[in-house]
């Protein structure tokens, strides 16, 4: 891939009020610091904004379709980050990663069945069951030693006759994990033994932040589980893009192929123009800014996991990939902690969004300035109320 991008600072504190931002606009009038919804405060990559600019400028911007080049890159870019020799016909693109969660609901299966996710995870793993007249079992990821993981055991007795479709998330949001080749193996041979279907949610695949992790594609275990699995990919966590609508499944089995393309039949709208461009600039020119932003990530979750230890009755589990750190809060005996934390100026996610009860989630995607001023707000208002209780 080419590299033009070293100089970027993230330090660069970005204006985003009054633009329109879900993020921002959450708390708009308030001295609240939101750092909630997945939406890092950076710029995008120059080579992205670049790209679009010379998009625009050609002045027609009528239905489109993926560029042979974007699929060629990223077959490219599979083949180069993950071992992975994918098939252009392979991808099926979509306006959104959510999109590909609901339609693999649609695809697999038929209207009550059900299928099987692990919680605490992302909202849309909750809705999109039920969105698609399925039924959702919700098996709980074991937490031991600071650690989380996915208890096998548990997972397979929670299993259905009616089970068709196992919905997985790697690296895992909100717990930060990147689930190891082993794991994924006896996973995948569990859903192989049960003829469960997974779709595997890997969005944060290019946020590993520990060197010595290495994320695995579940389709890339053997061509059984290739022939099983829907991943769905995007650029958008990585180059910060979610508001231009770009995903991609890849799905080499044809017959499931043709059955998620036929969920979406009528219902999906193609990606946009602008969405396909930055796809094509992020995955084939931006990974010297990928590098730096990756390294300043590292630093920001550094800061969180300090910050952690010392704020009285919080903790929080190694953040292995992500920009979101899952904060431990029932020591602190807070019965609505994202309250508290709003009433003290930093705006978090409540972890019964996630069927986390007693966590909150905090994006660390931002200036680190920032971070850190929202970091002492809440260590000051823990030692506040850890005084006075």
């Amino acid at each position: 891939m080419i590299k033009n991008d070293s100089c970027f600072d993230f330090d660069i504190s970005v204006e985003r009020r009054d633009t329109a931002s879900m993020k921002w606009d959450k708390y708009k009038g308030k001295d609240i610091i939101p750092l909630w919804v997945a939406d890092m405060d950076f710029c995008s990559p120059p080579a992205v904004i670049n790209a679009l600019q010379k998009r625009i400028e050609h002045g027609v911007f009528g239905y489109t379709i993926p560029a042979d080049d974007l699929n060629k890159i990223v077959v490219l870019m599979l083949e180069a980050e993950h071992g992975w020799p994918v098939k252009p016909q392979w991808l099926v693109w979509l306006p959104g990663l959510v999109t590909g969660l609901n339609v693999a609901c649609r695809a697999v299966g038929e209207d009550n069945d059900t299928v099987m996710i692990v919680v605490p995870v992302y909202p849309p793993f909750l809705s999109a069951p039920g969105n698609s007249r399925r039924n959702l079992i919700k098996v709980p990821l074991w937490e031991k030693d600071n650690r989380w993981g996915l208890d096998f055991d548990r997972l397979e007795n929670a299993i259905t006759t009616d089970t068709r479709l196992f919905l997985l998330c790697n690296p895992h949001n909100p717990v930060g994990r990147v689930f190891t080749r082993d794991e994924l193996t006896t996973l995948a041979a569990i859903c192989e033994k049960h003829d469960i279907v997974i779709c595997s949610d890997e969005i944060h695949c290019g946020l590993l932040l520990d060197s010595d992790k290495t994320h695995v594609p579940t389709a890339t275990l053997a061509p059984e589980v290739a022939n099983r699995t829907i991943t769905l990919m995007s650029p958008s966590k990585t180059f910060n893009l979610p508001g231009l609508g770009c995903a991609f499944a890849i799905i080499s089995e044809e017959k499931l192929r043709r059955r998620f393309m036929a969920a979406m039949a009528g219902i999906v709208p193609s990606v946009n123009a602008m969405g396909y461009t930055a796809a094509e600039a992020a995955y084939r020119d931006c990974s010297d800014w990928h590098a730096g932003l990756l390294d300043y990530l590292r630093g920001n979750r550094d800061c969180v996991a300090r910050a952690i230890r010392e704020i009285p009755r919080l903790s929080m589990a190694p953040i292995e990939a992500t920009f979101l750190a899952w904060i431990d809060m029932r020591s602190s005996d807070l019965k609505n902690p994202v309250k508290f934390f709003e009433d003290a100026g930093v705006g978090l996610q409540d972890g019964i969004e996630f069927d986390g009860r007693g966590f909150v989630r905090l994006n660390f995607g931002c200036a680190r300035a920032l971070l850190e001023k929202a970091l002492q707000r809440m260590s000051s208002a823990l030692e506040r109320y850890v005084s006075s209780t």
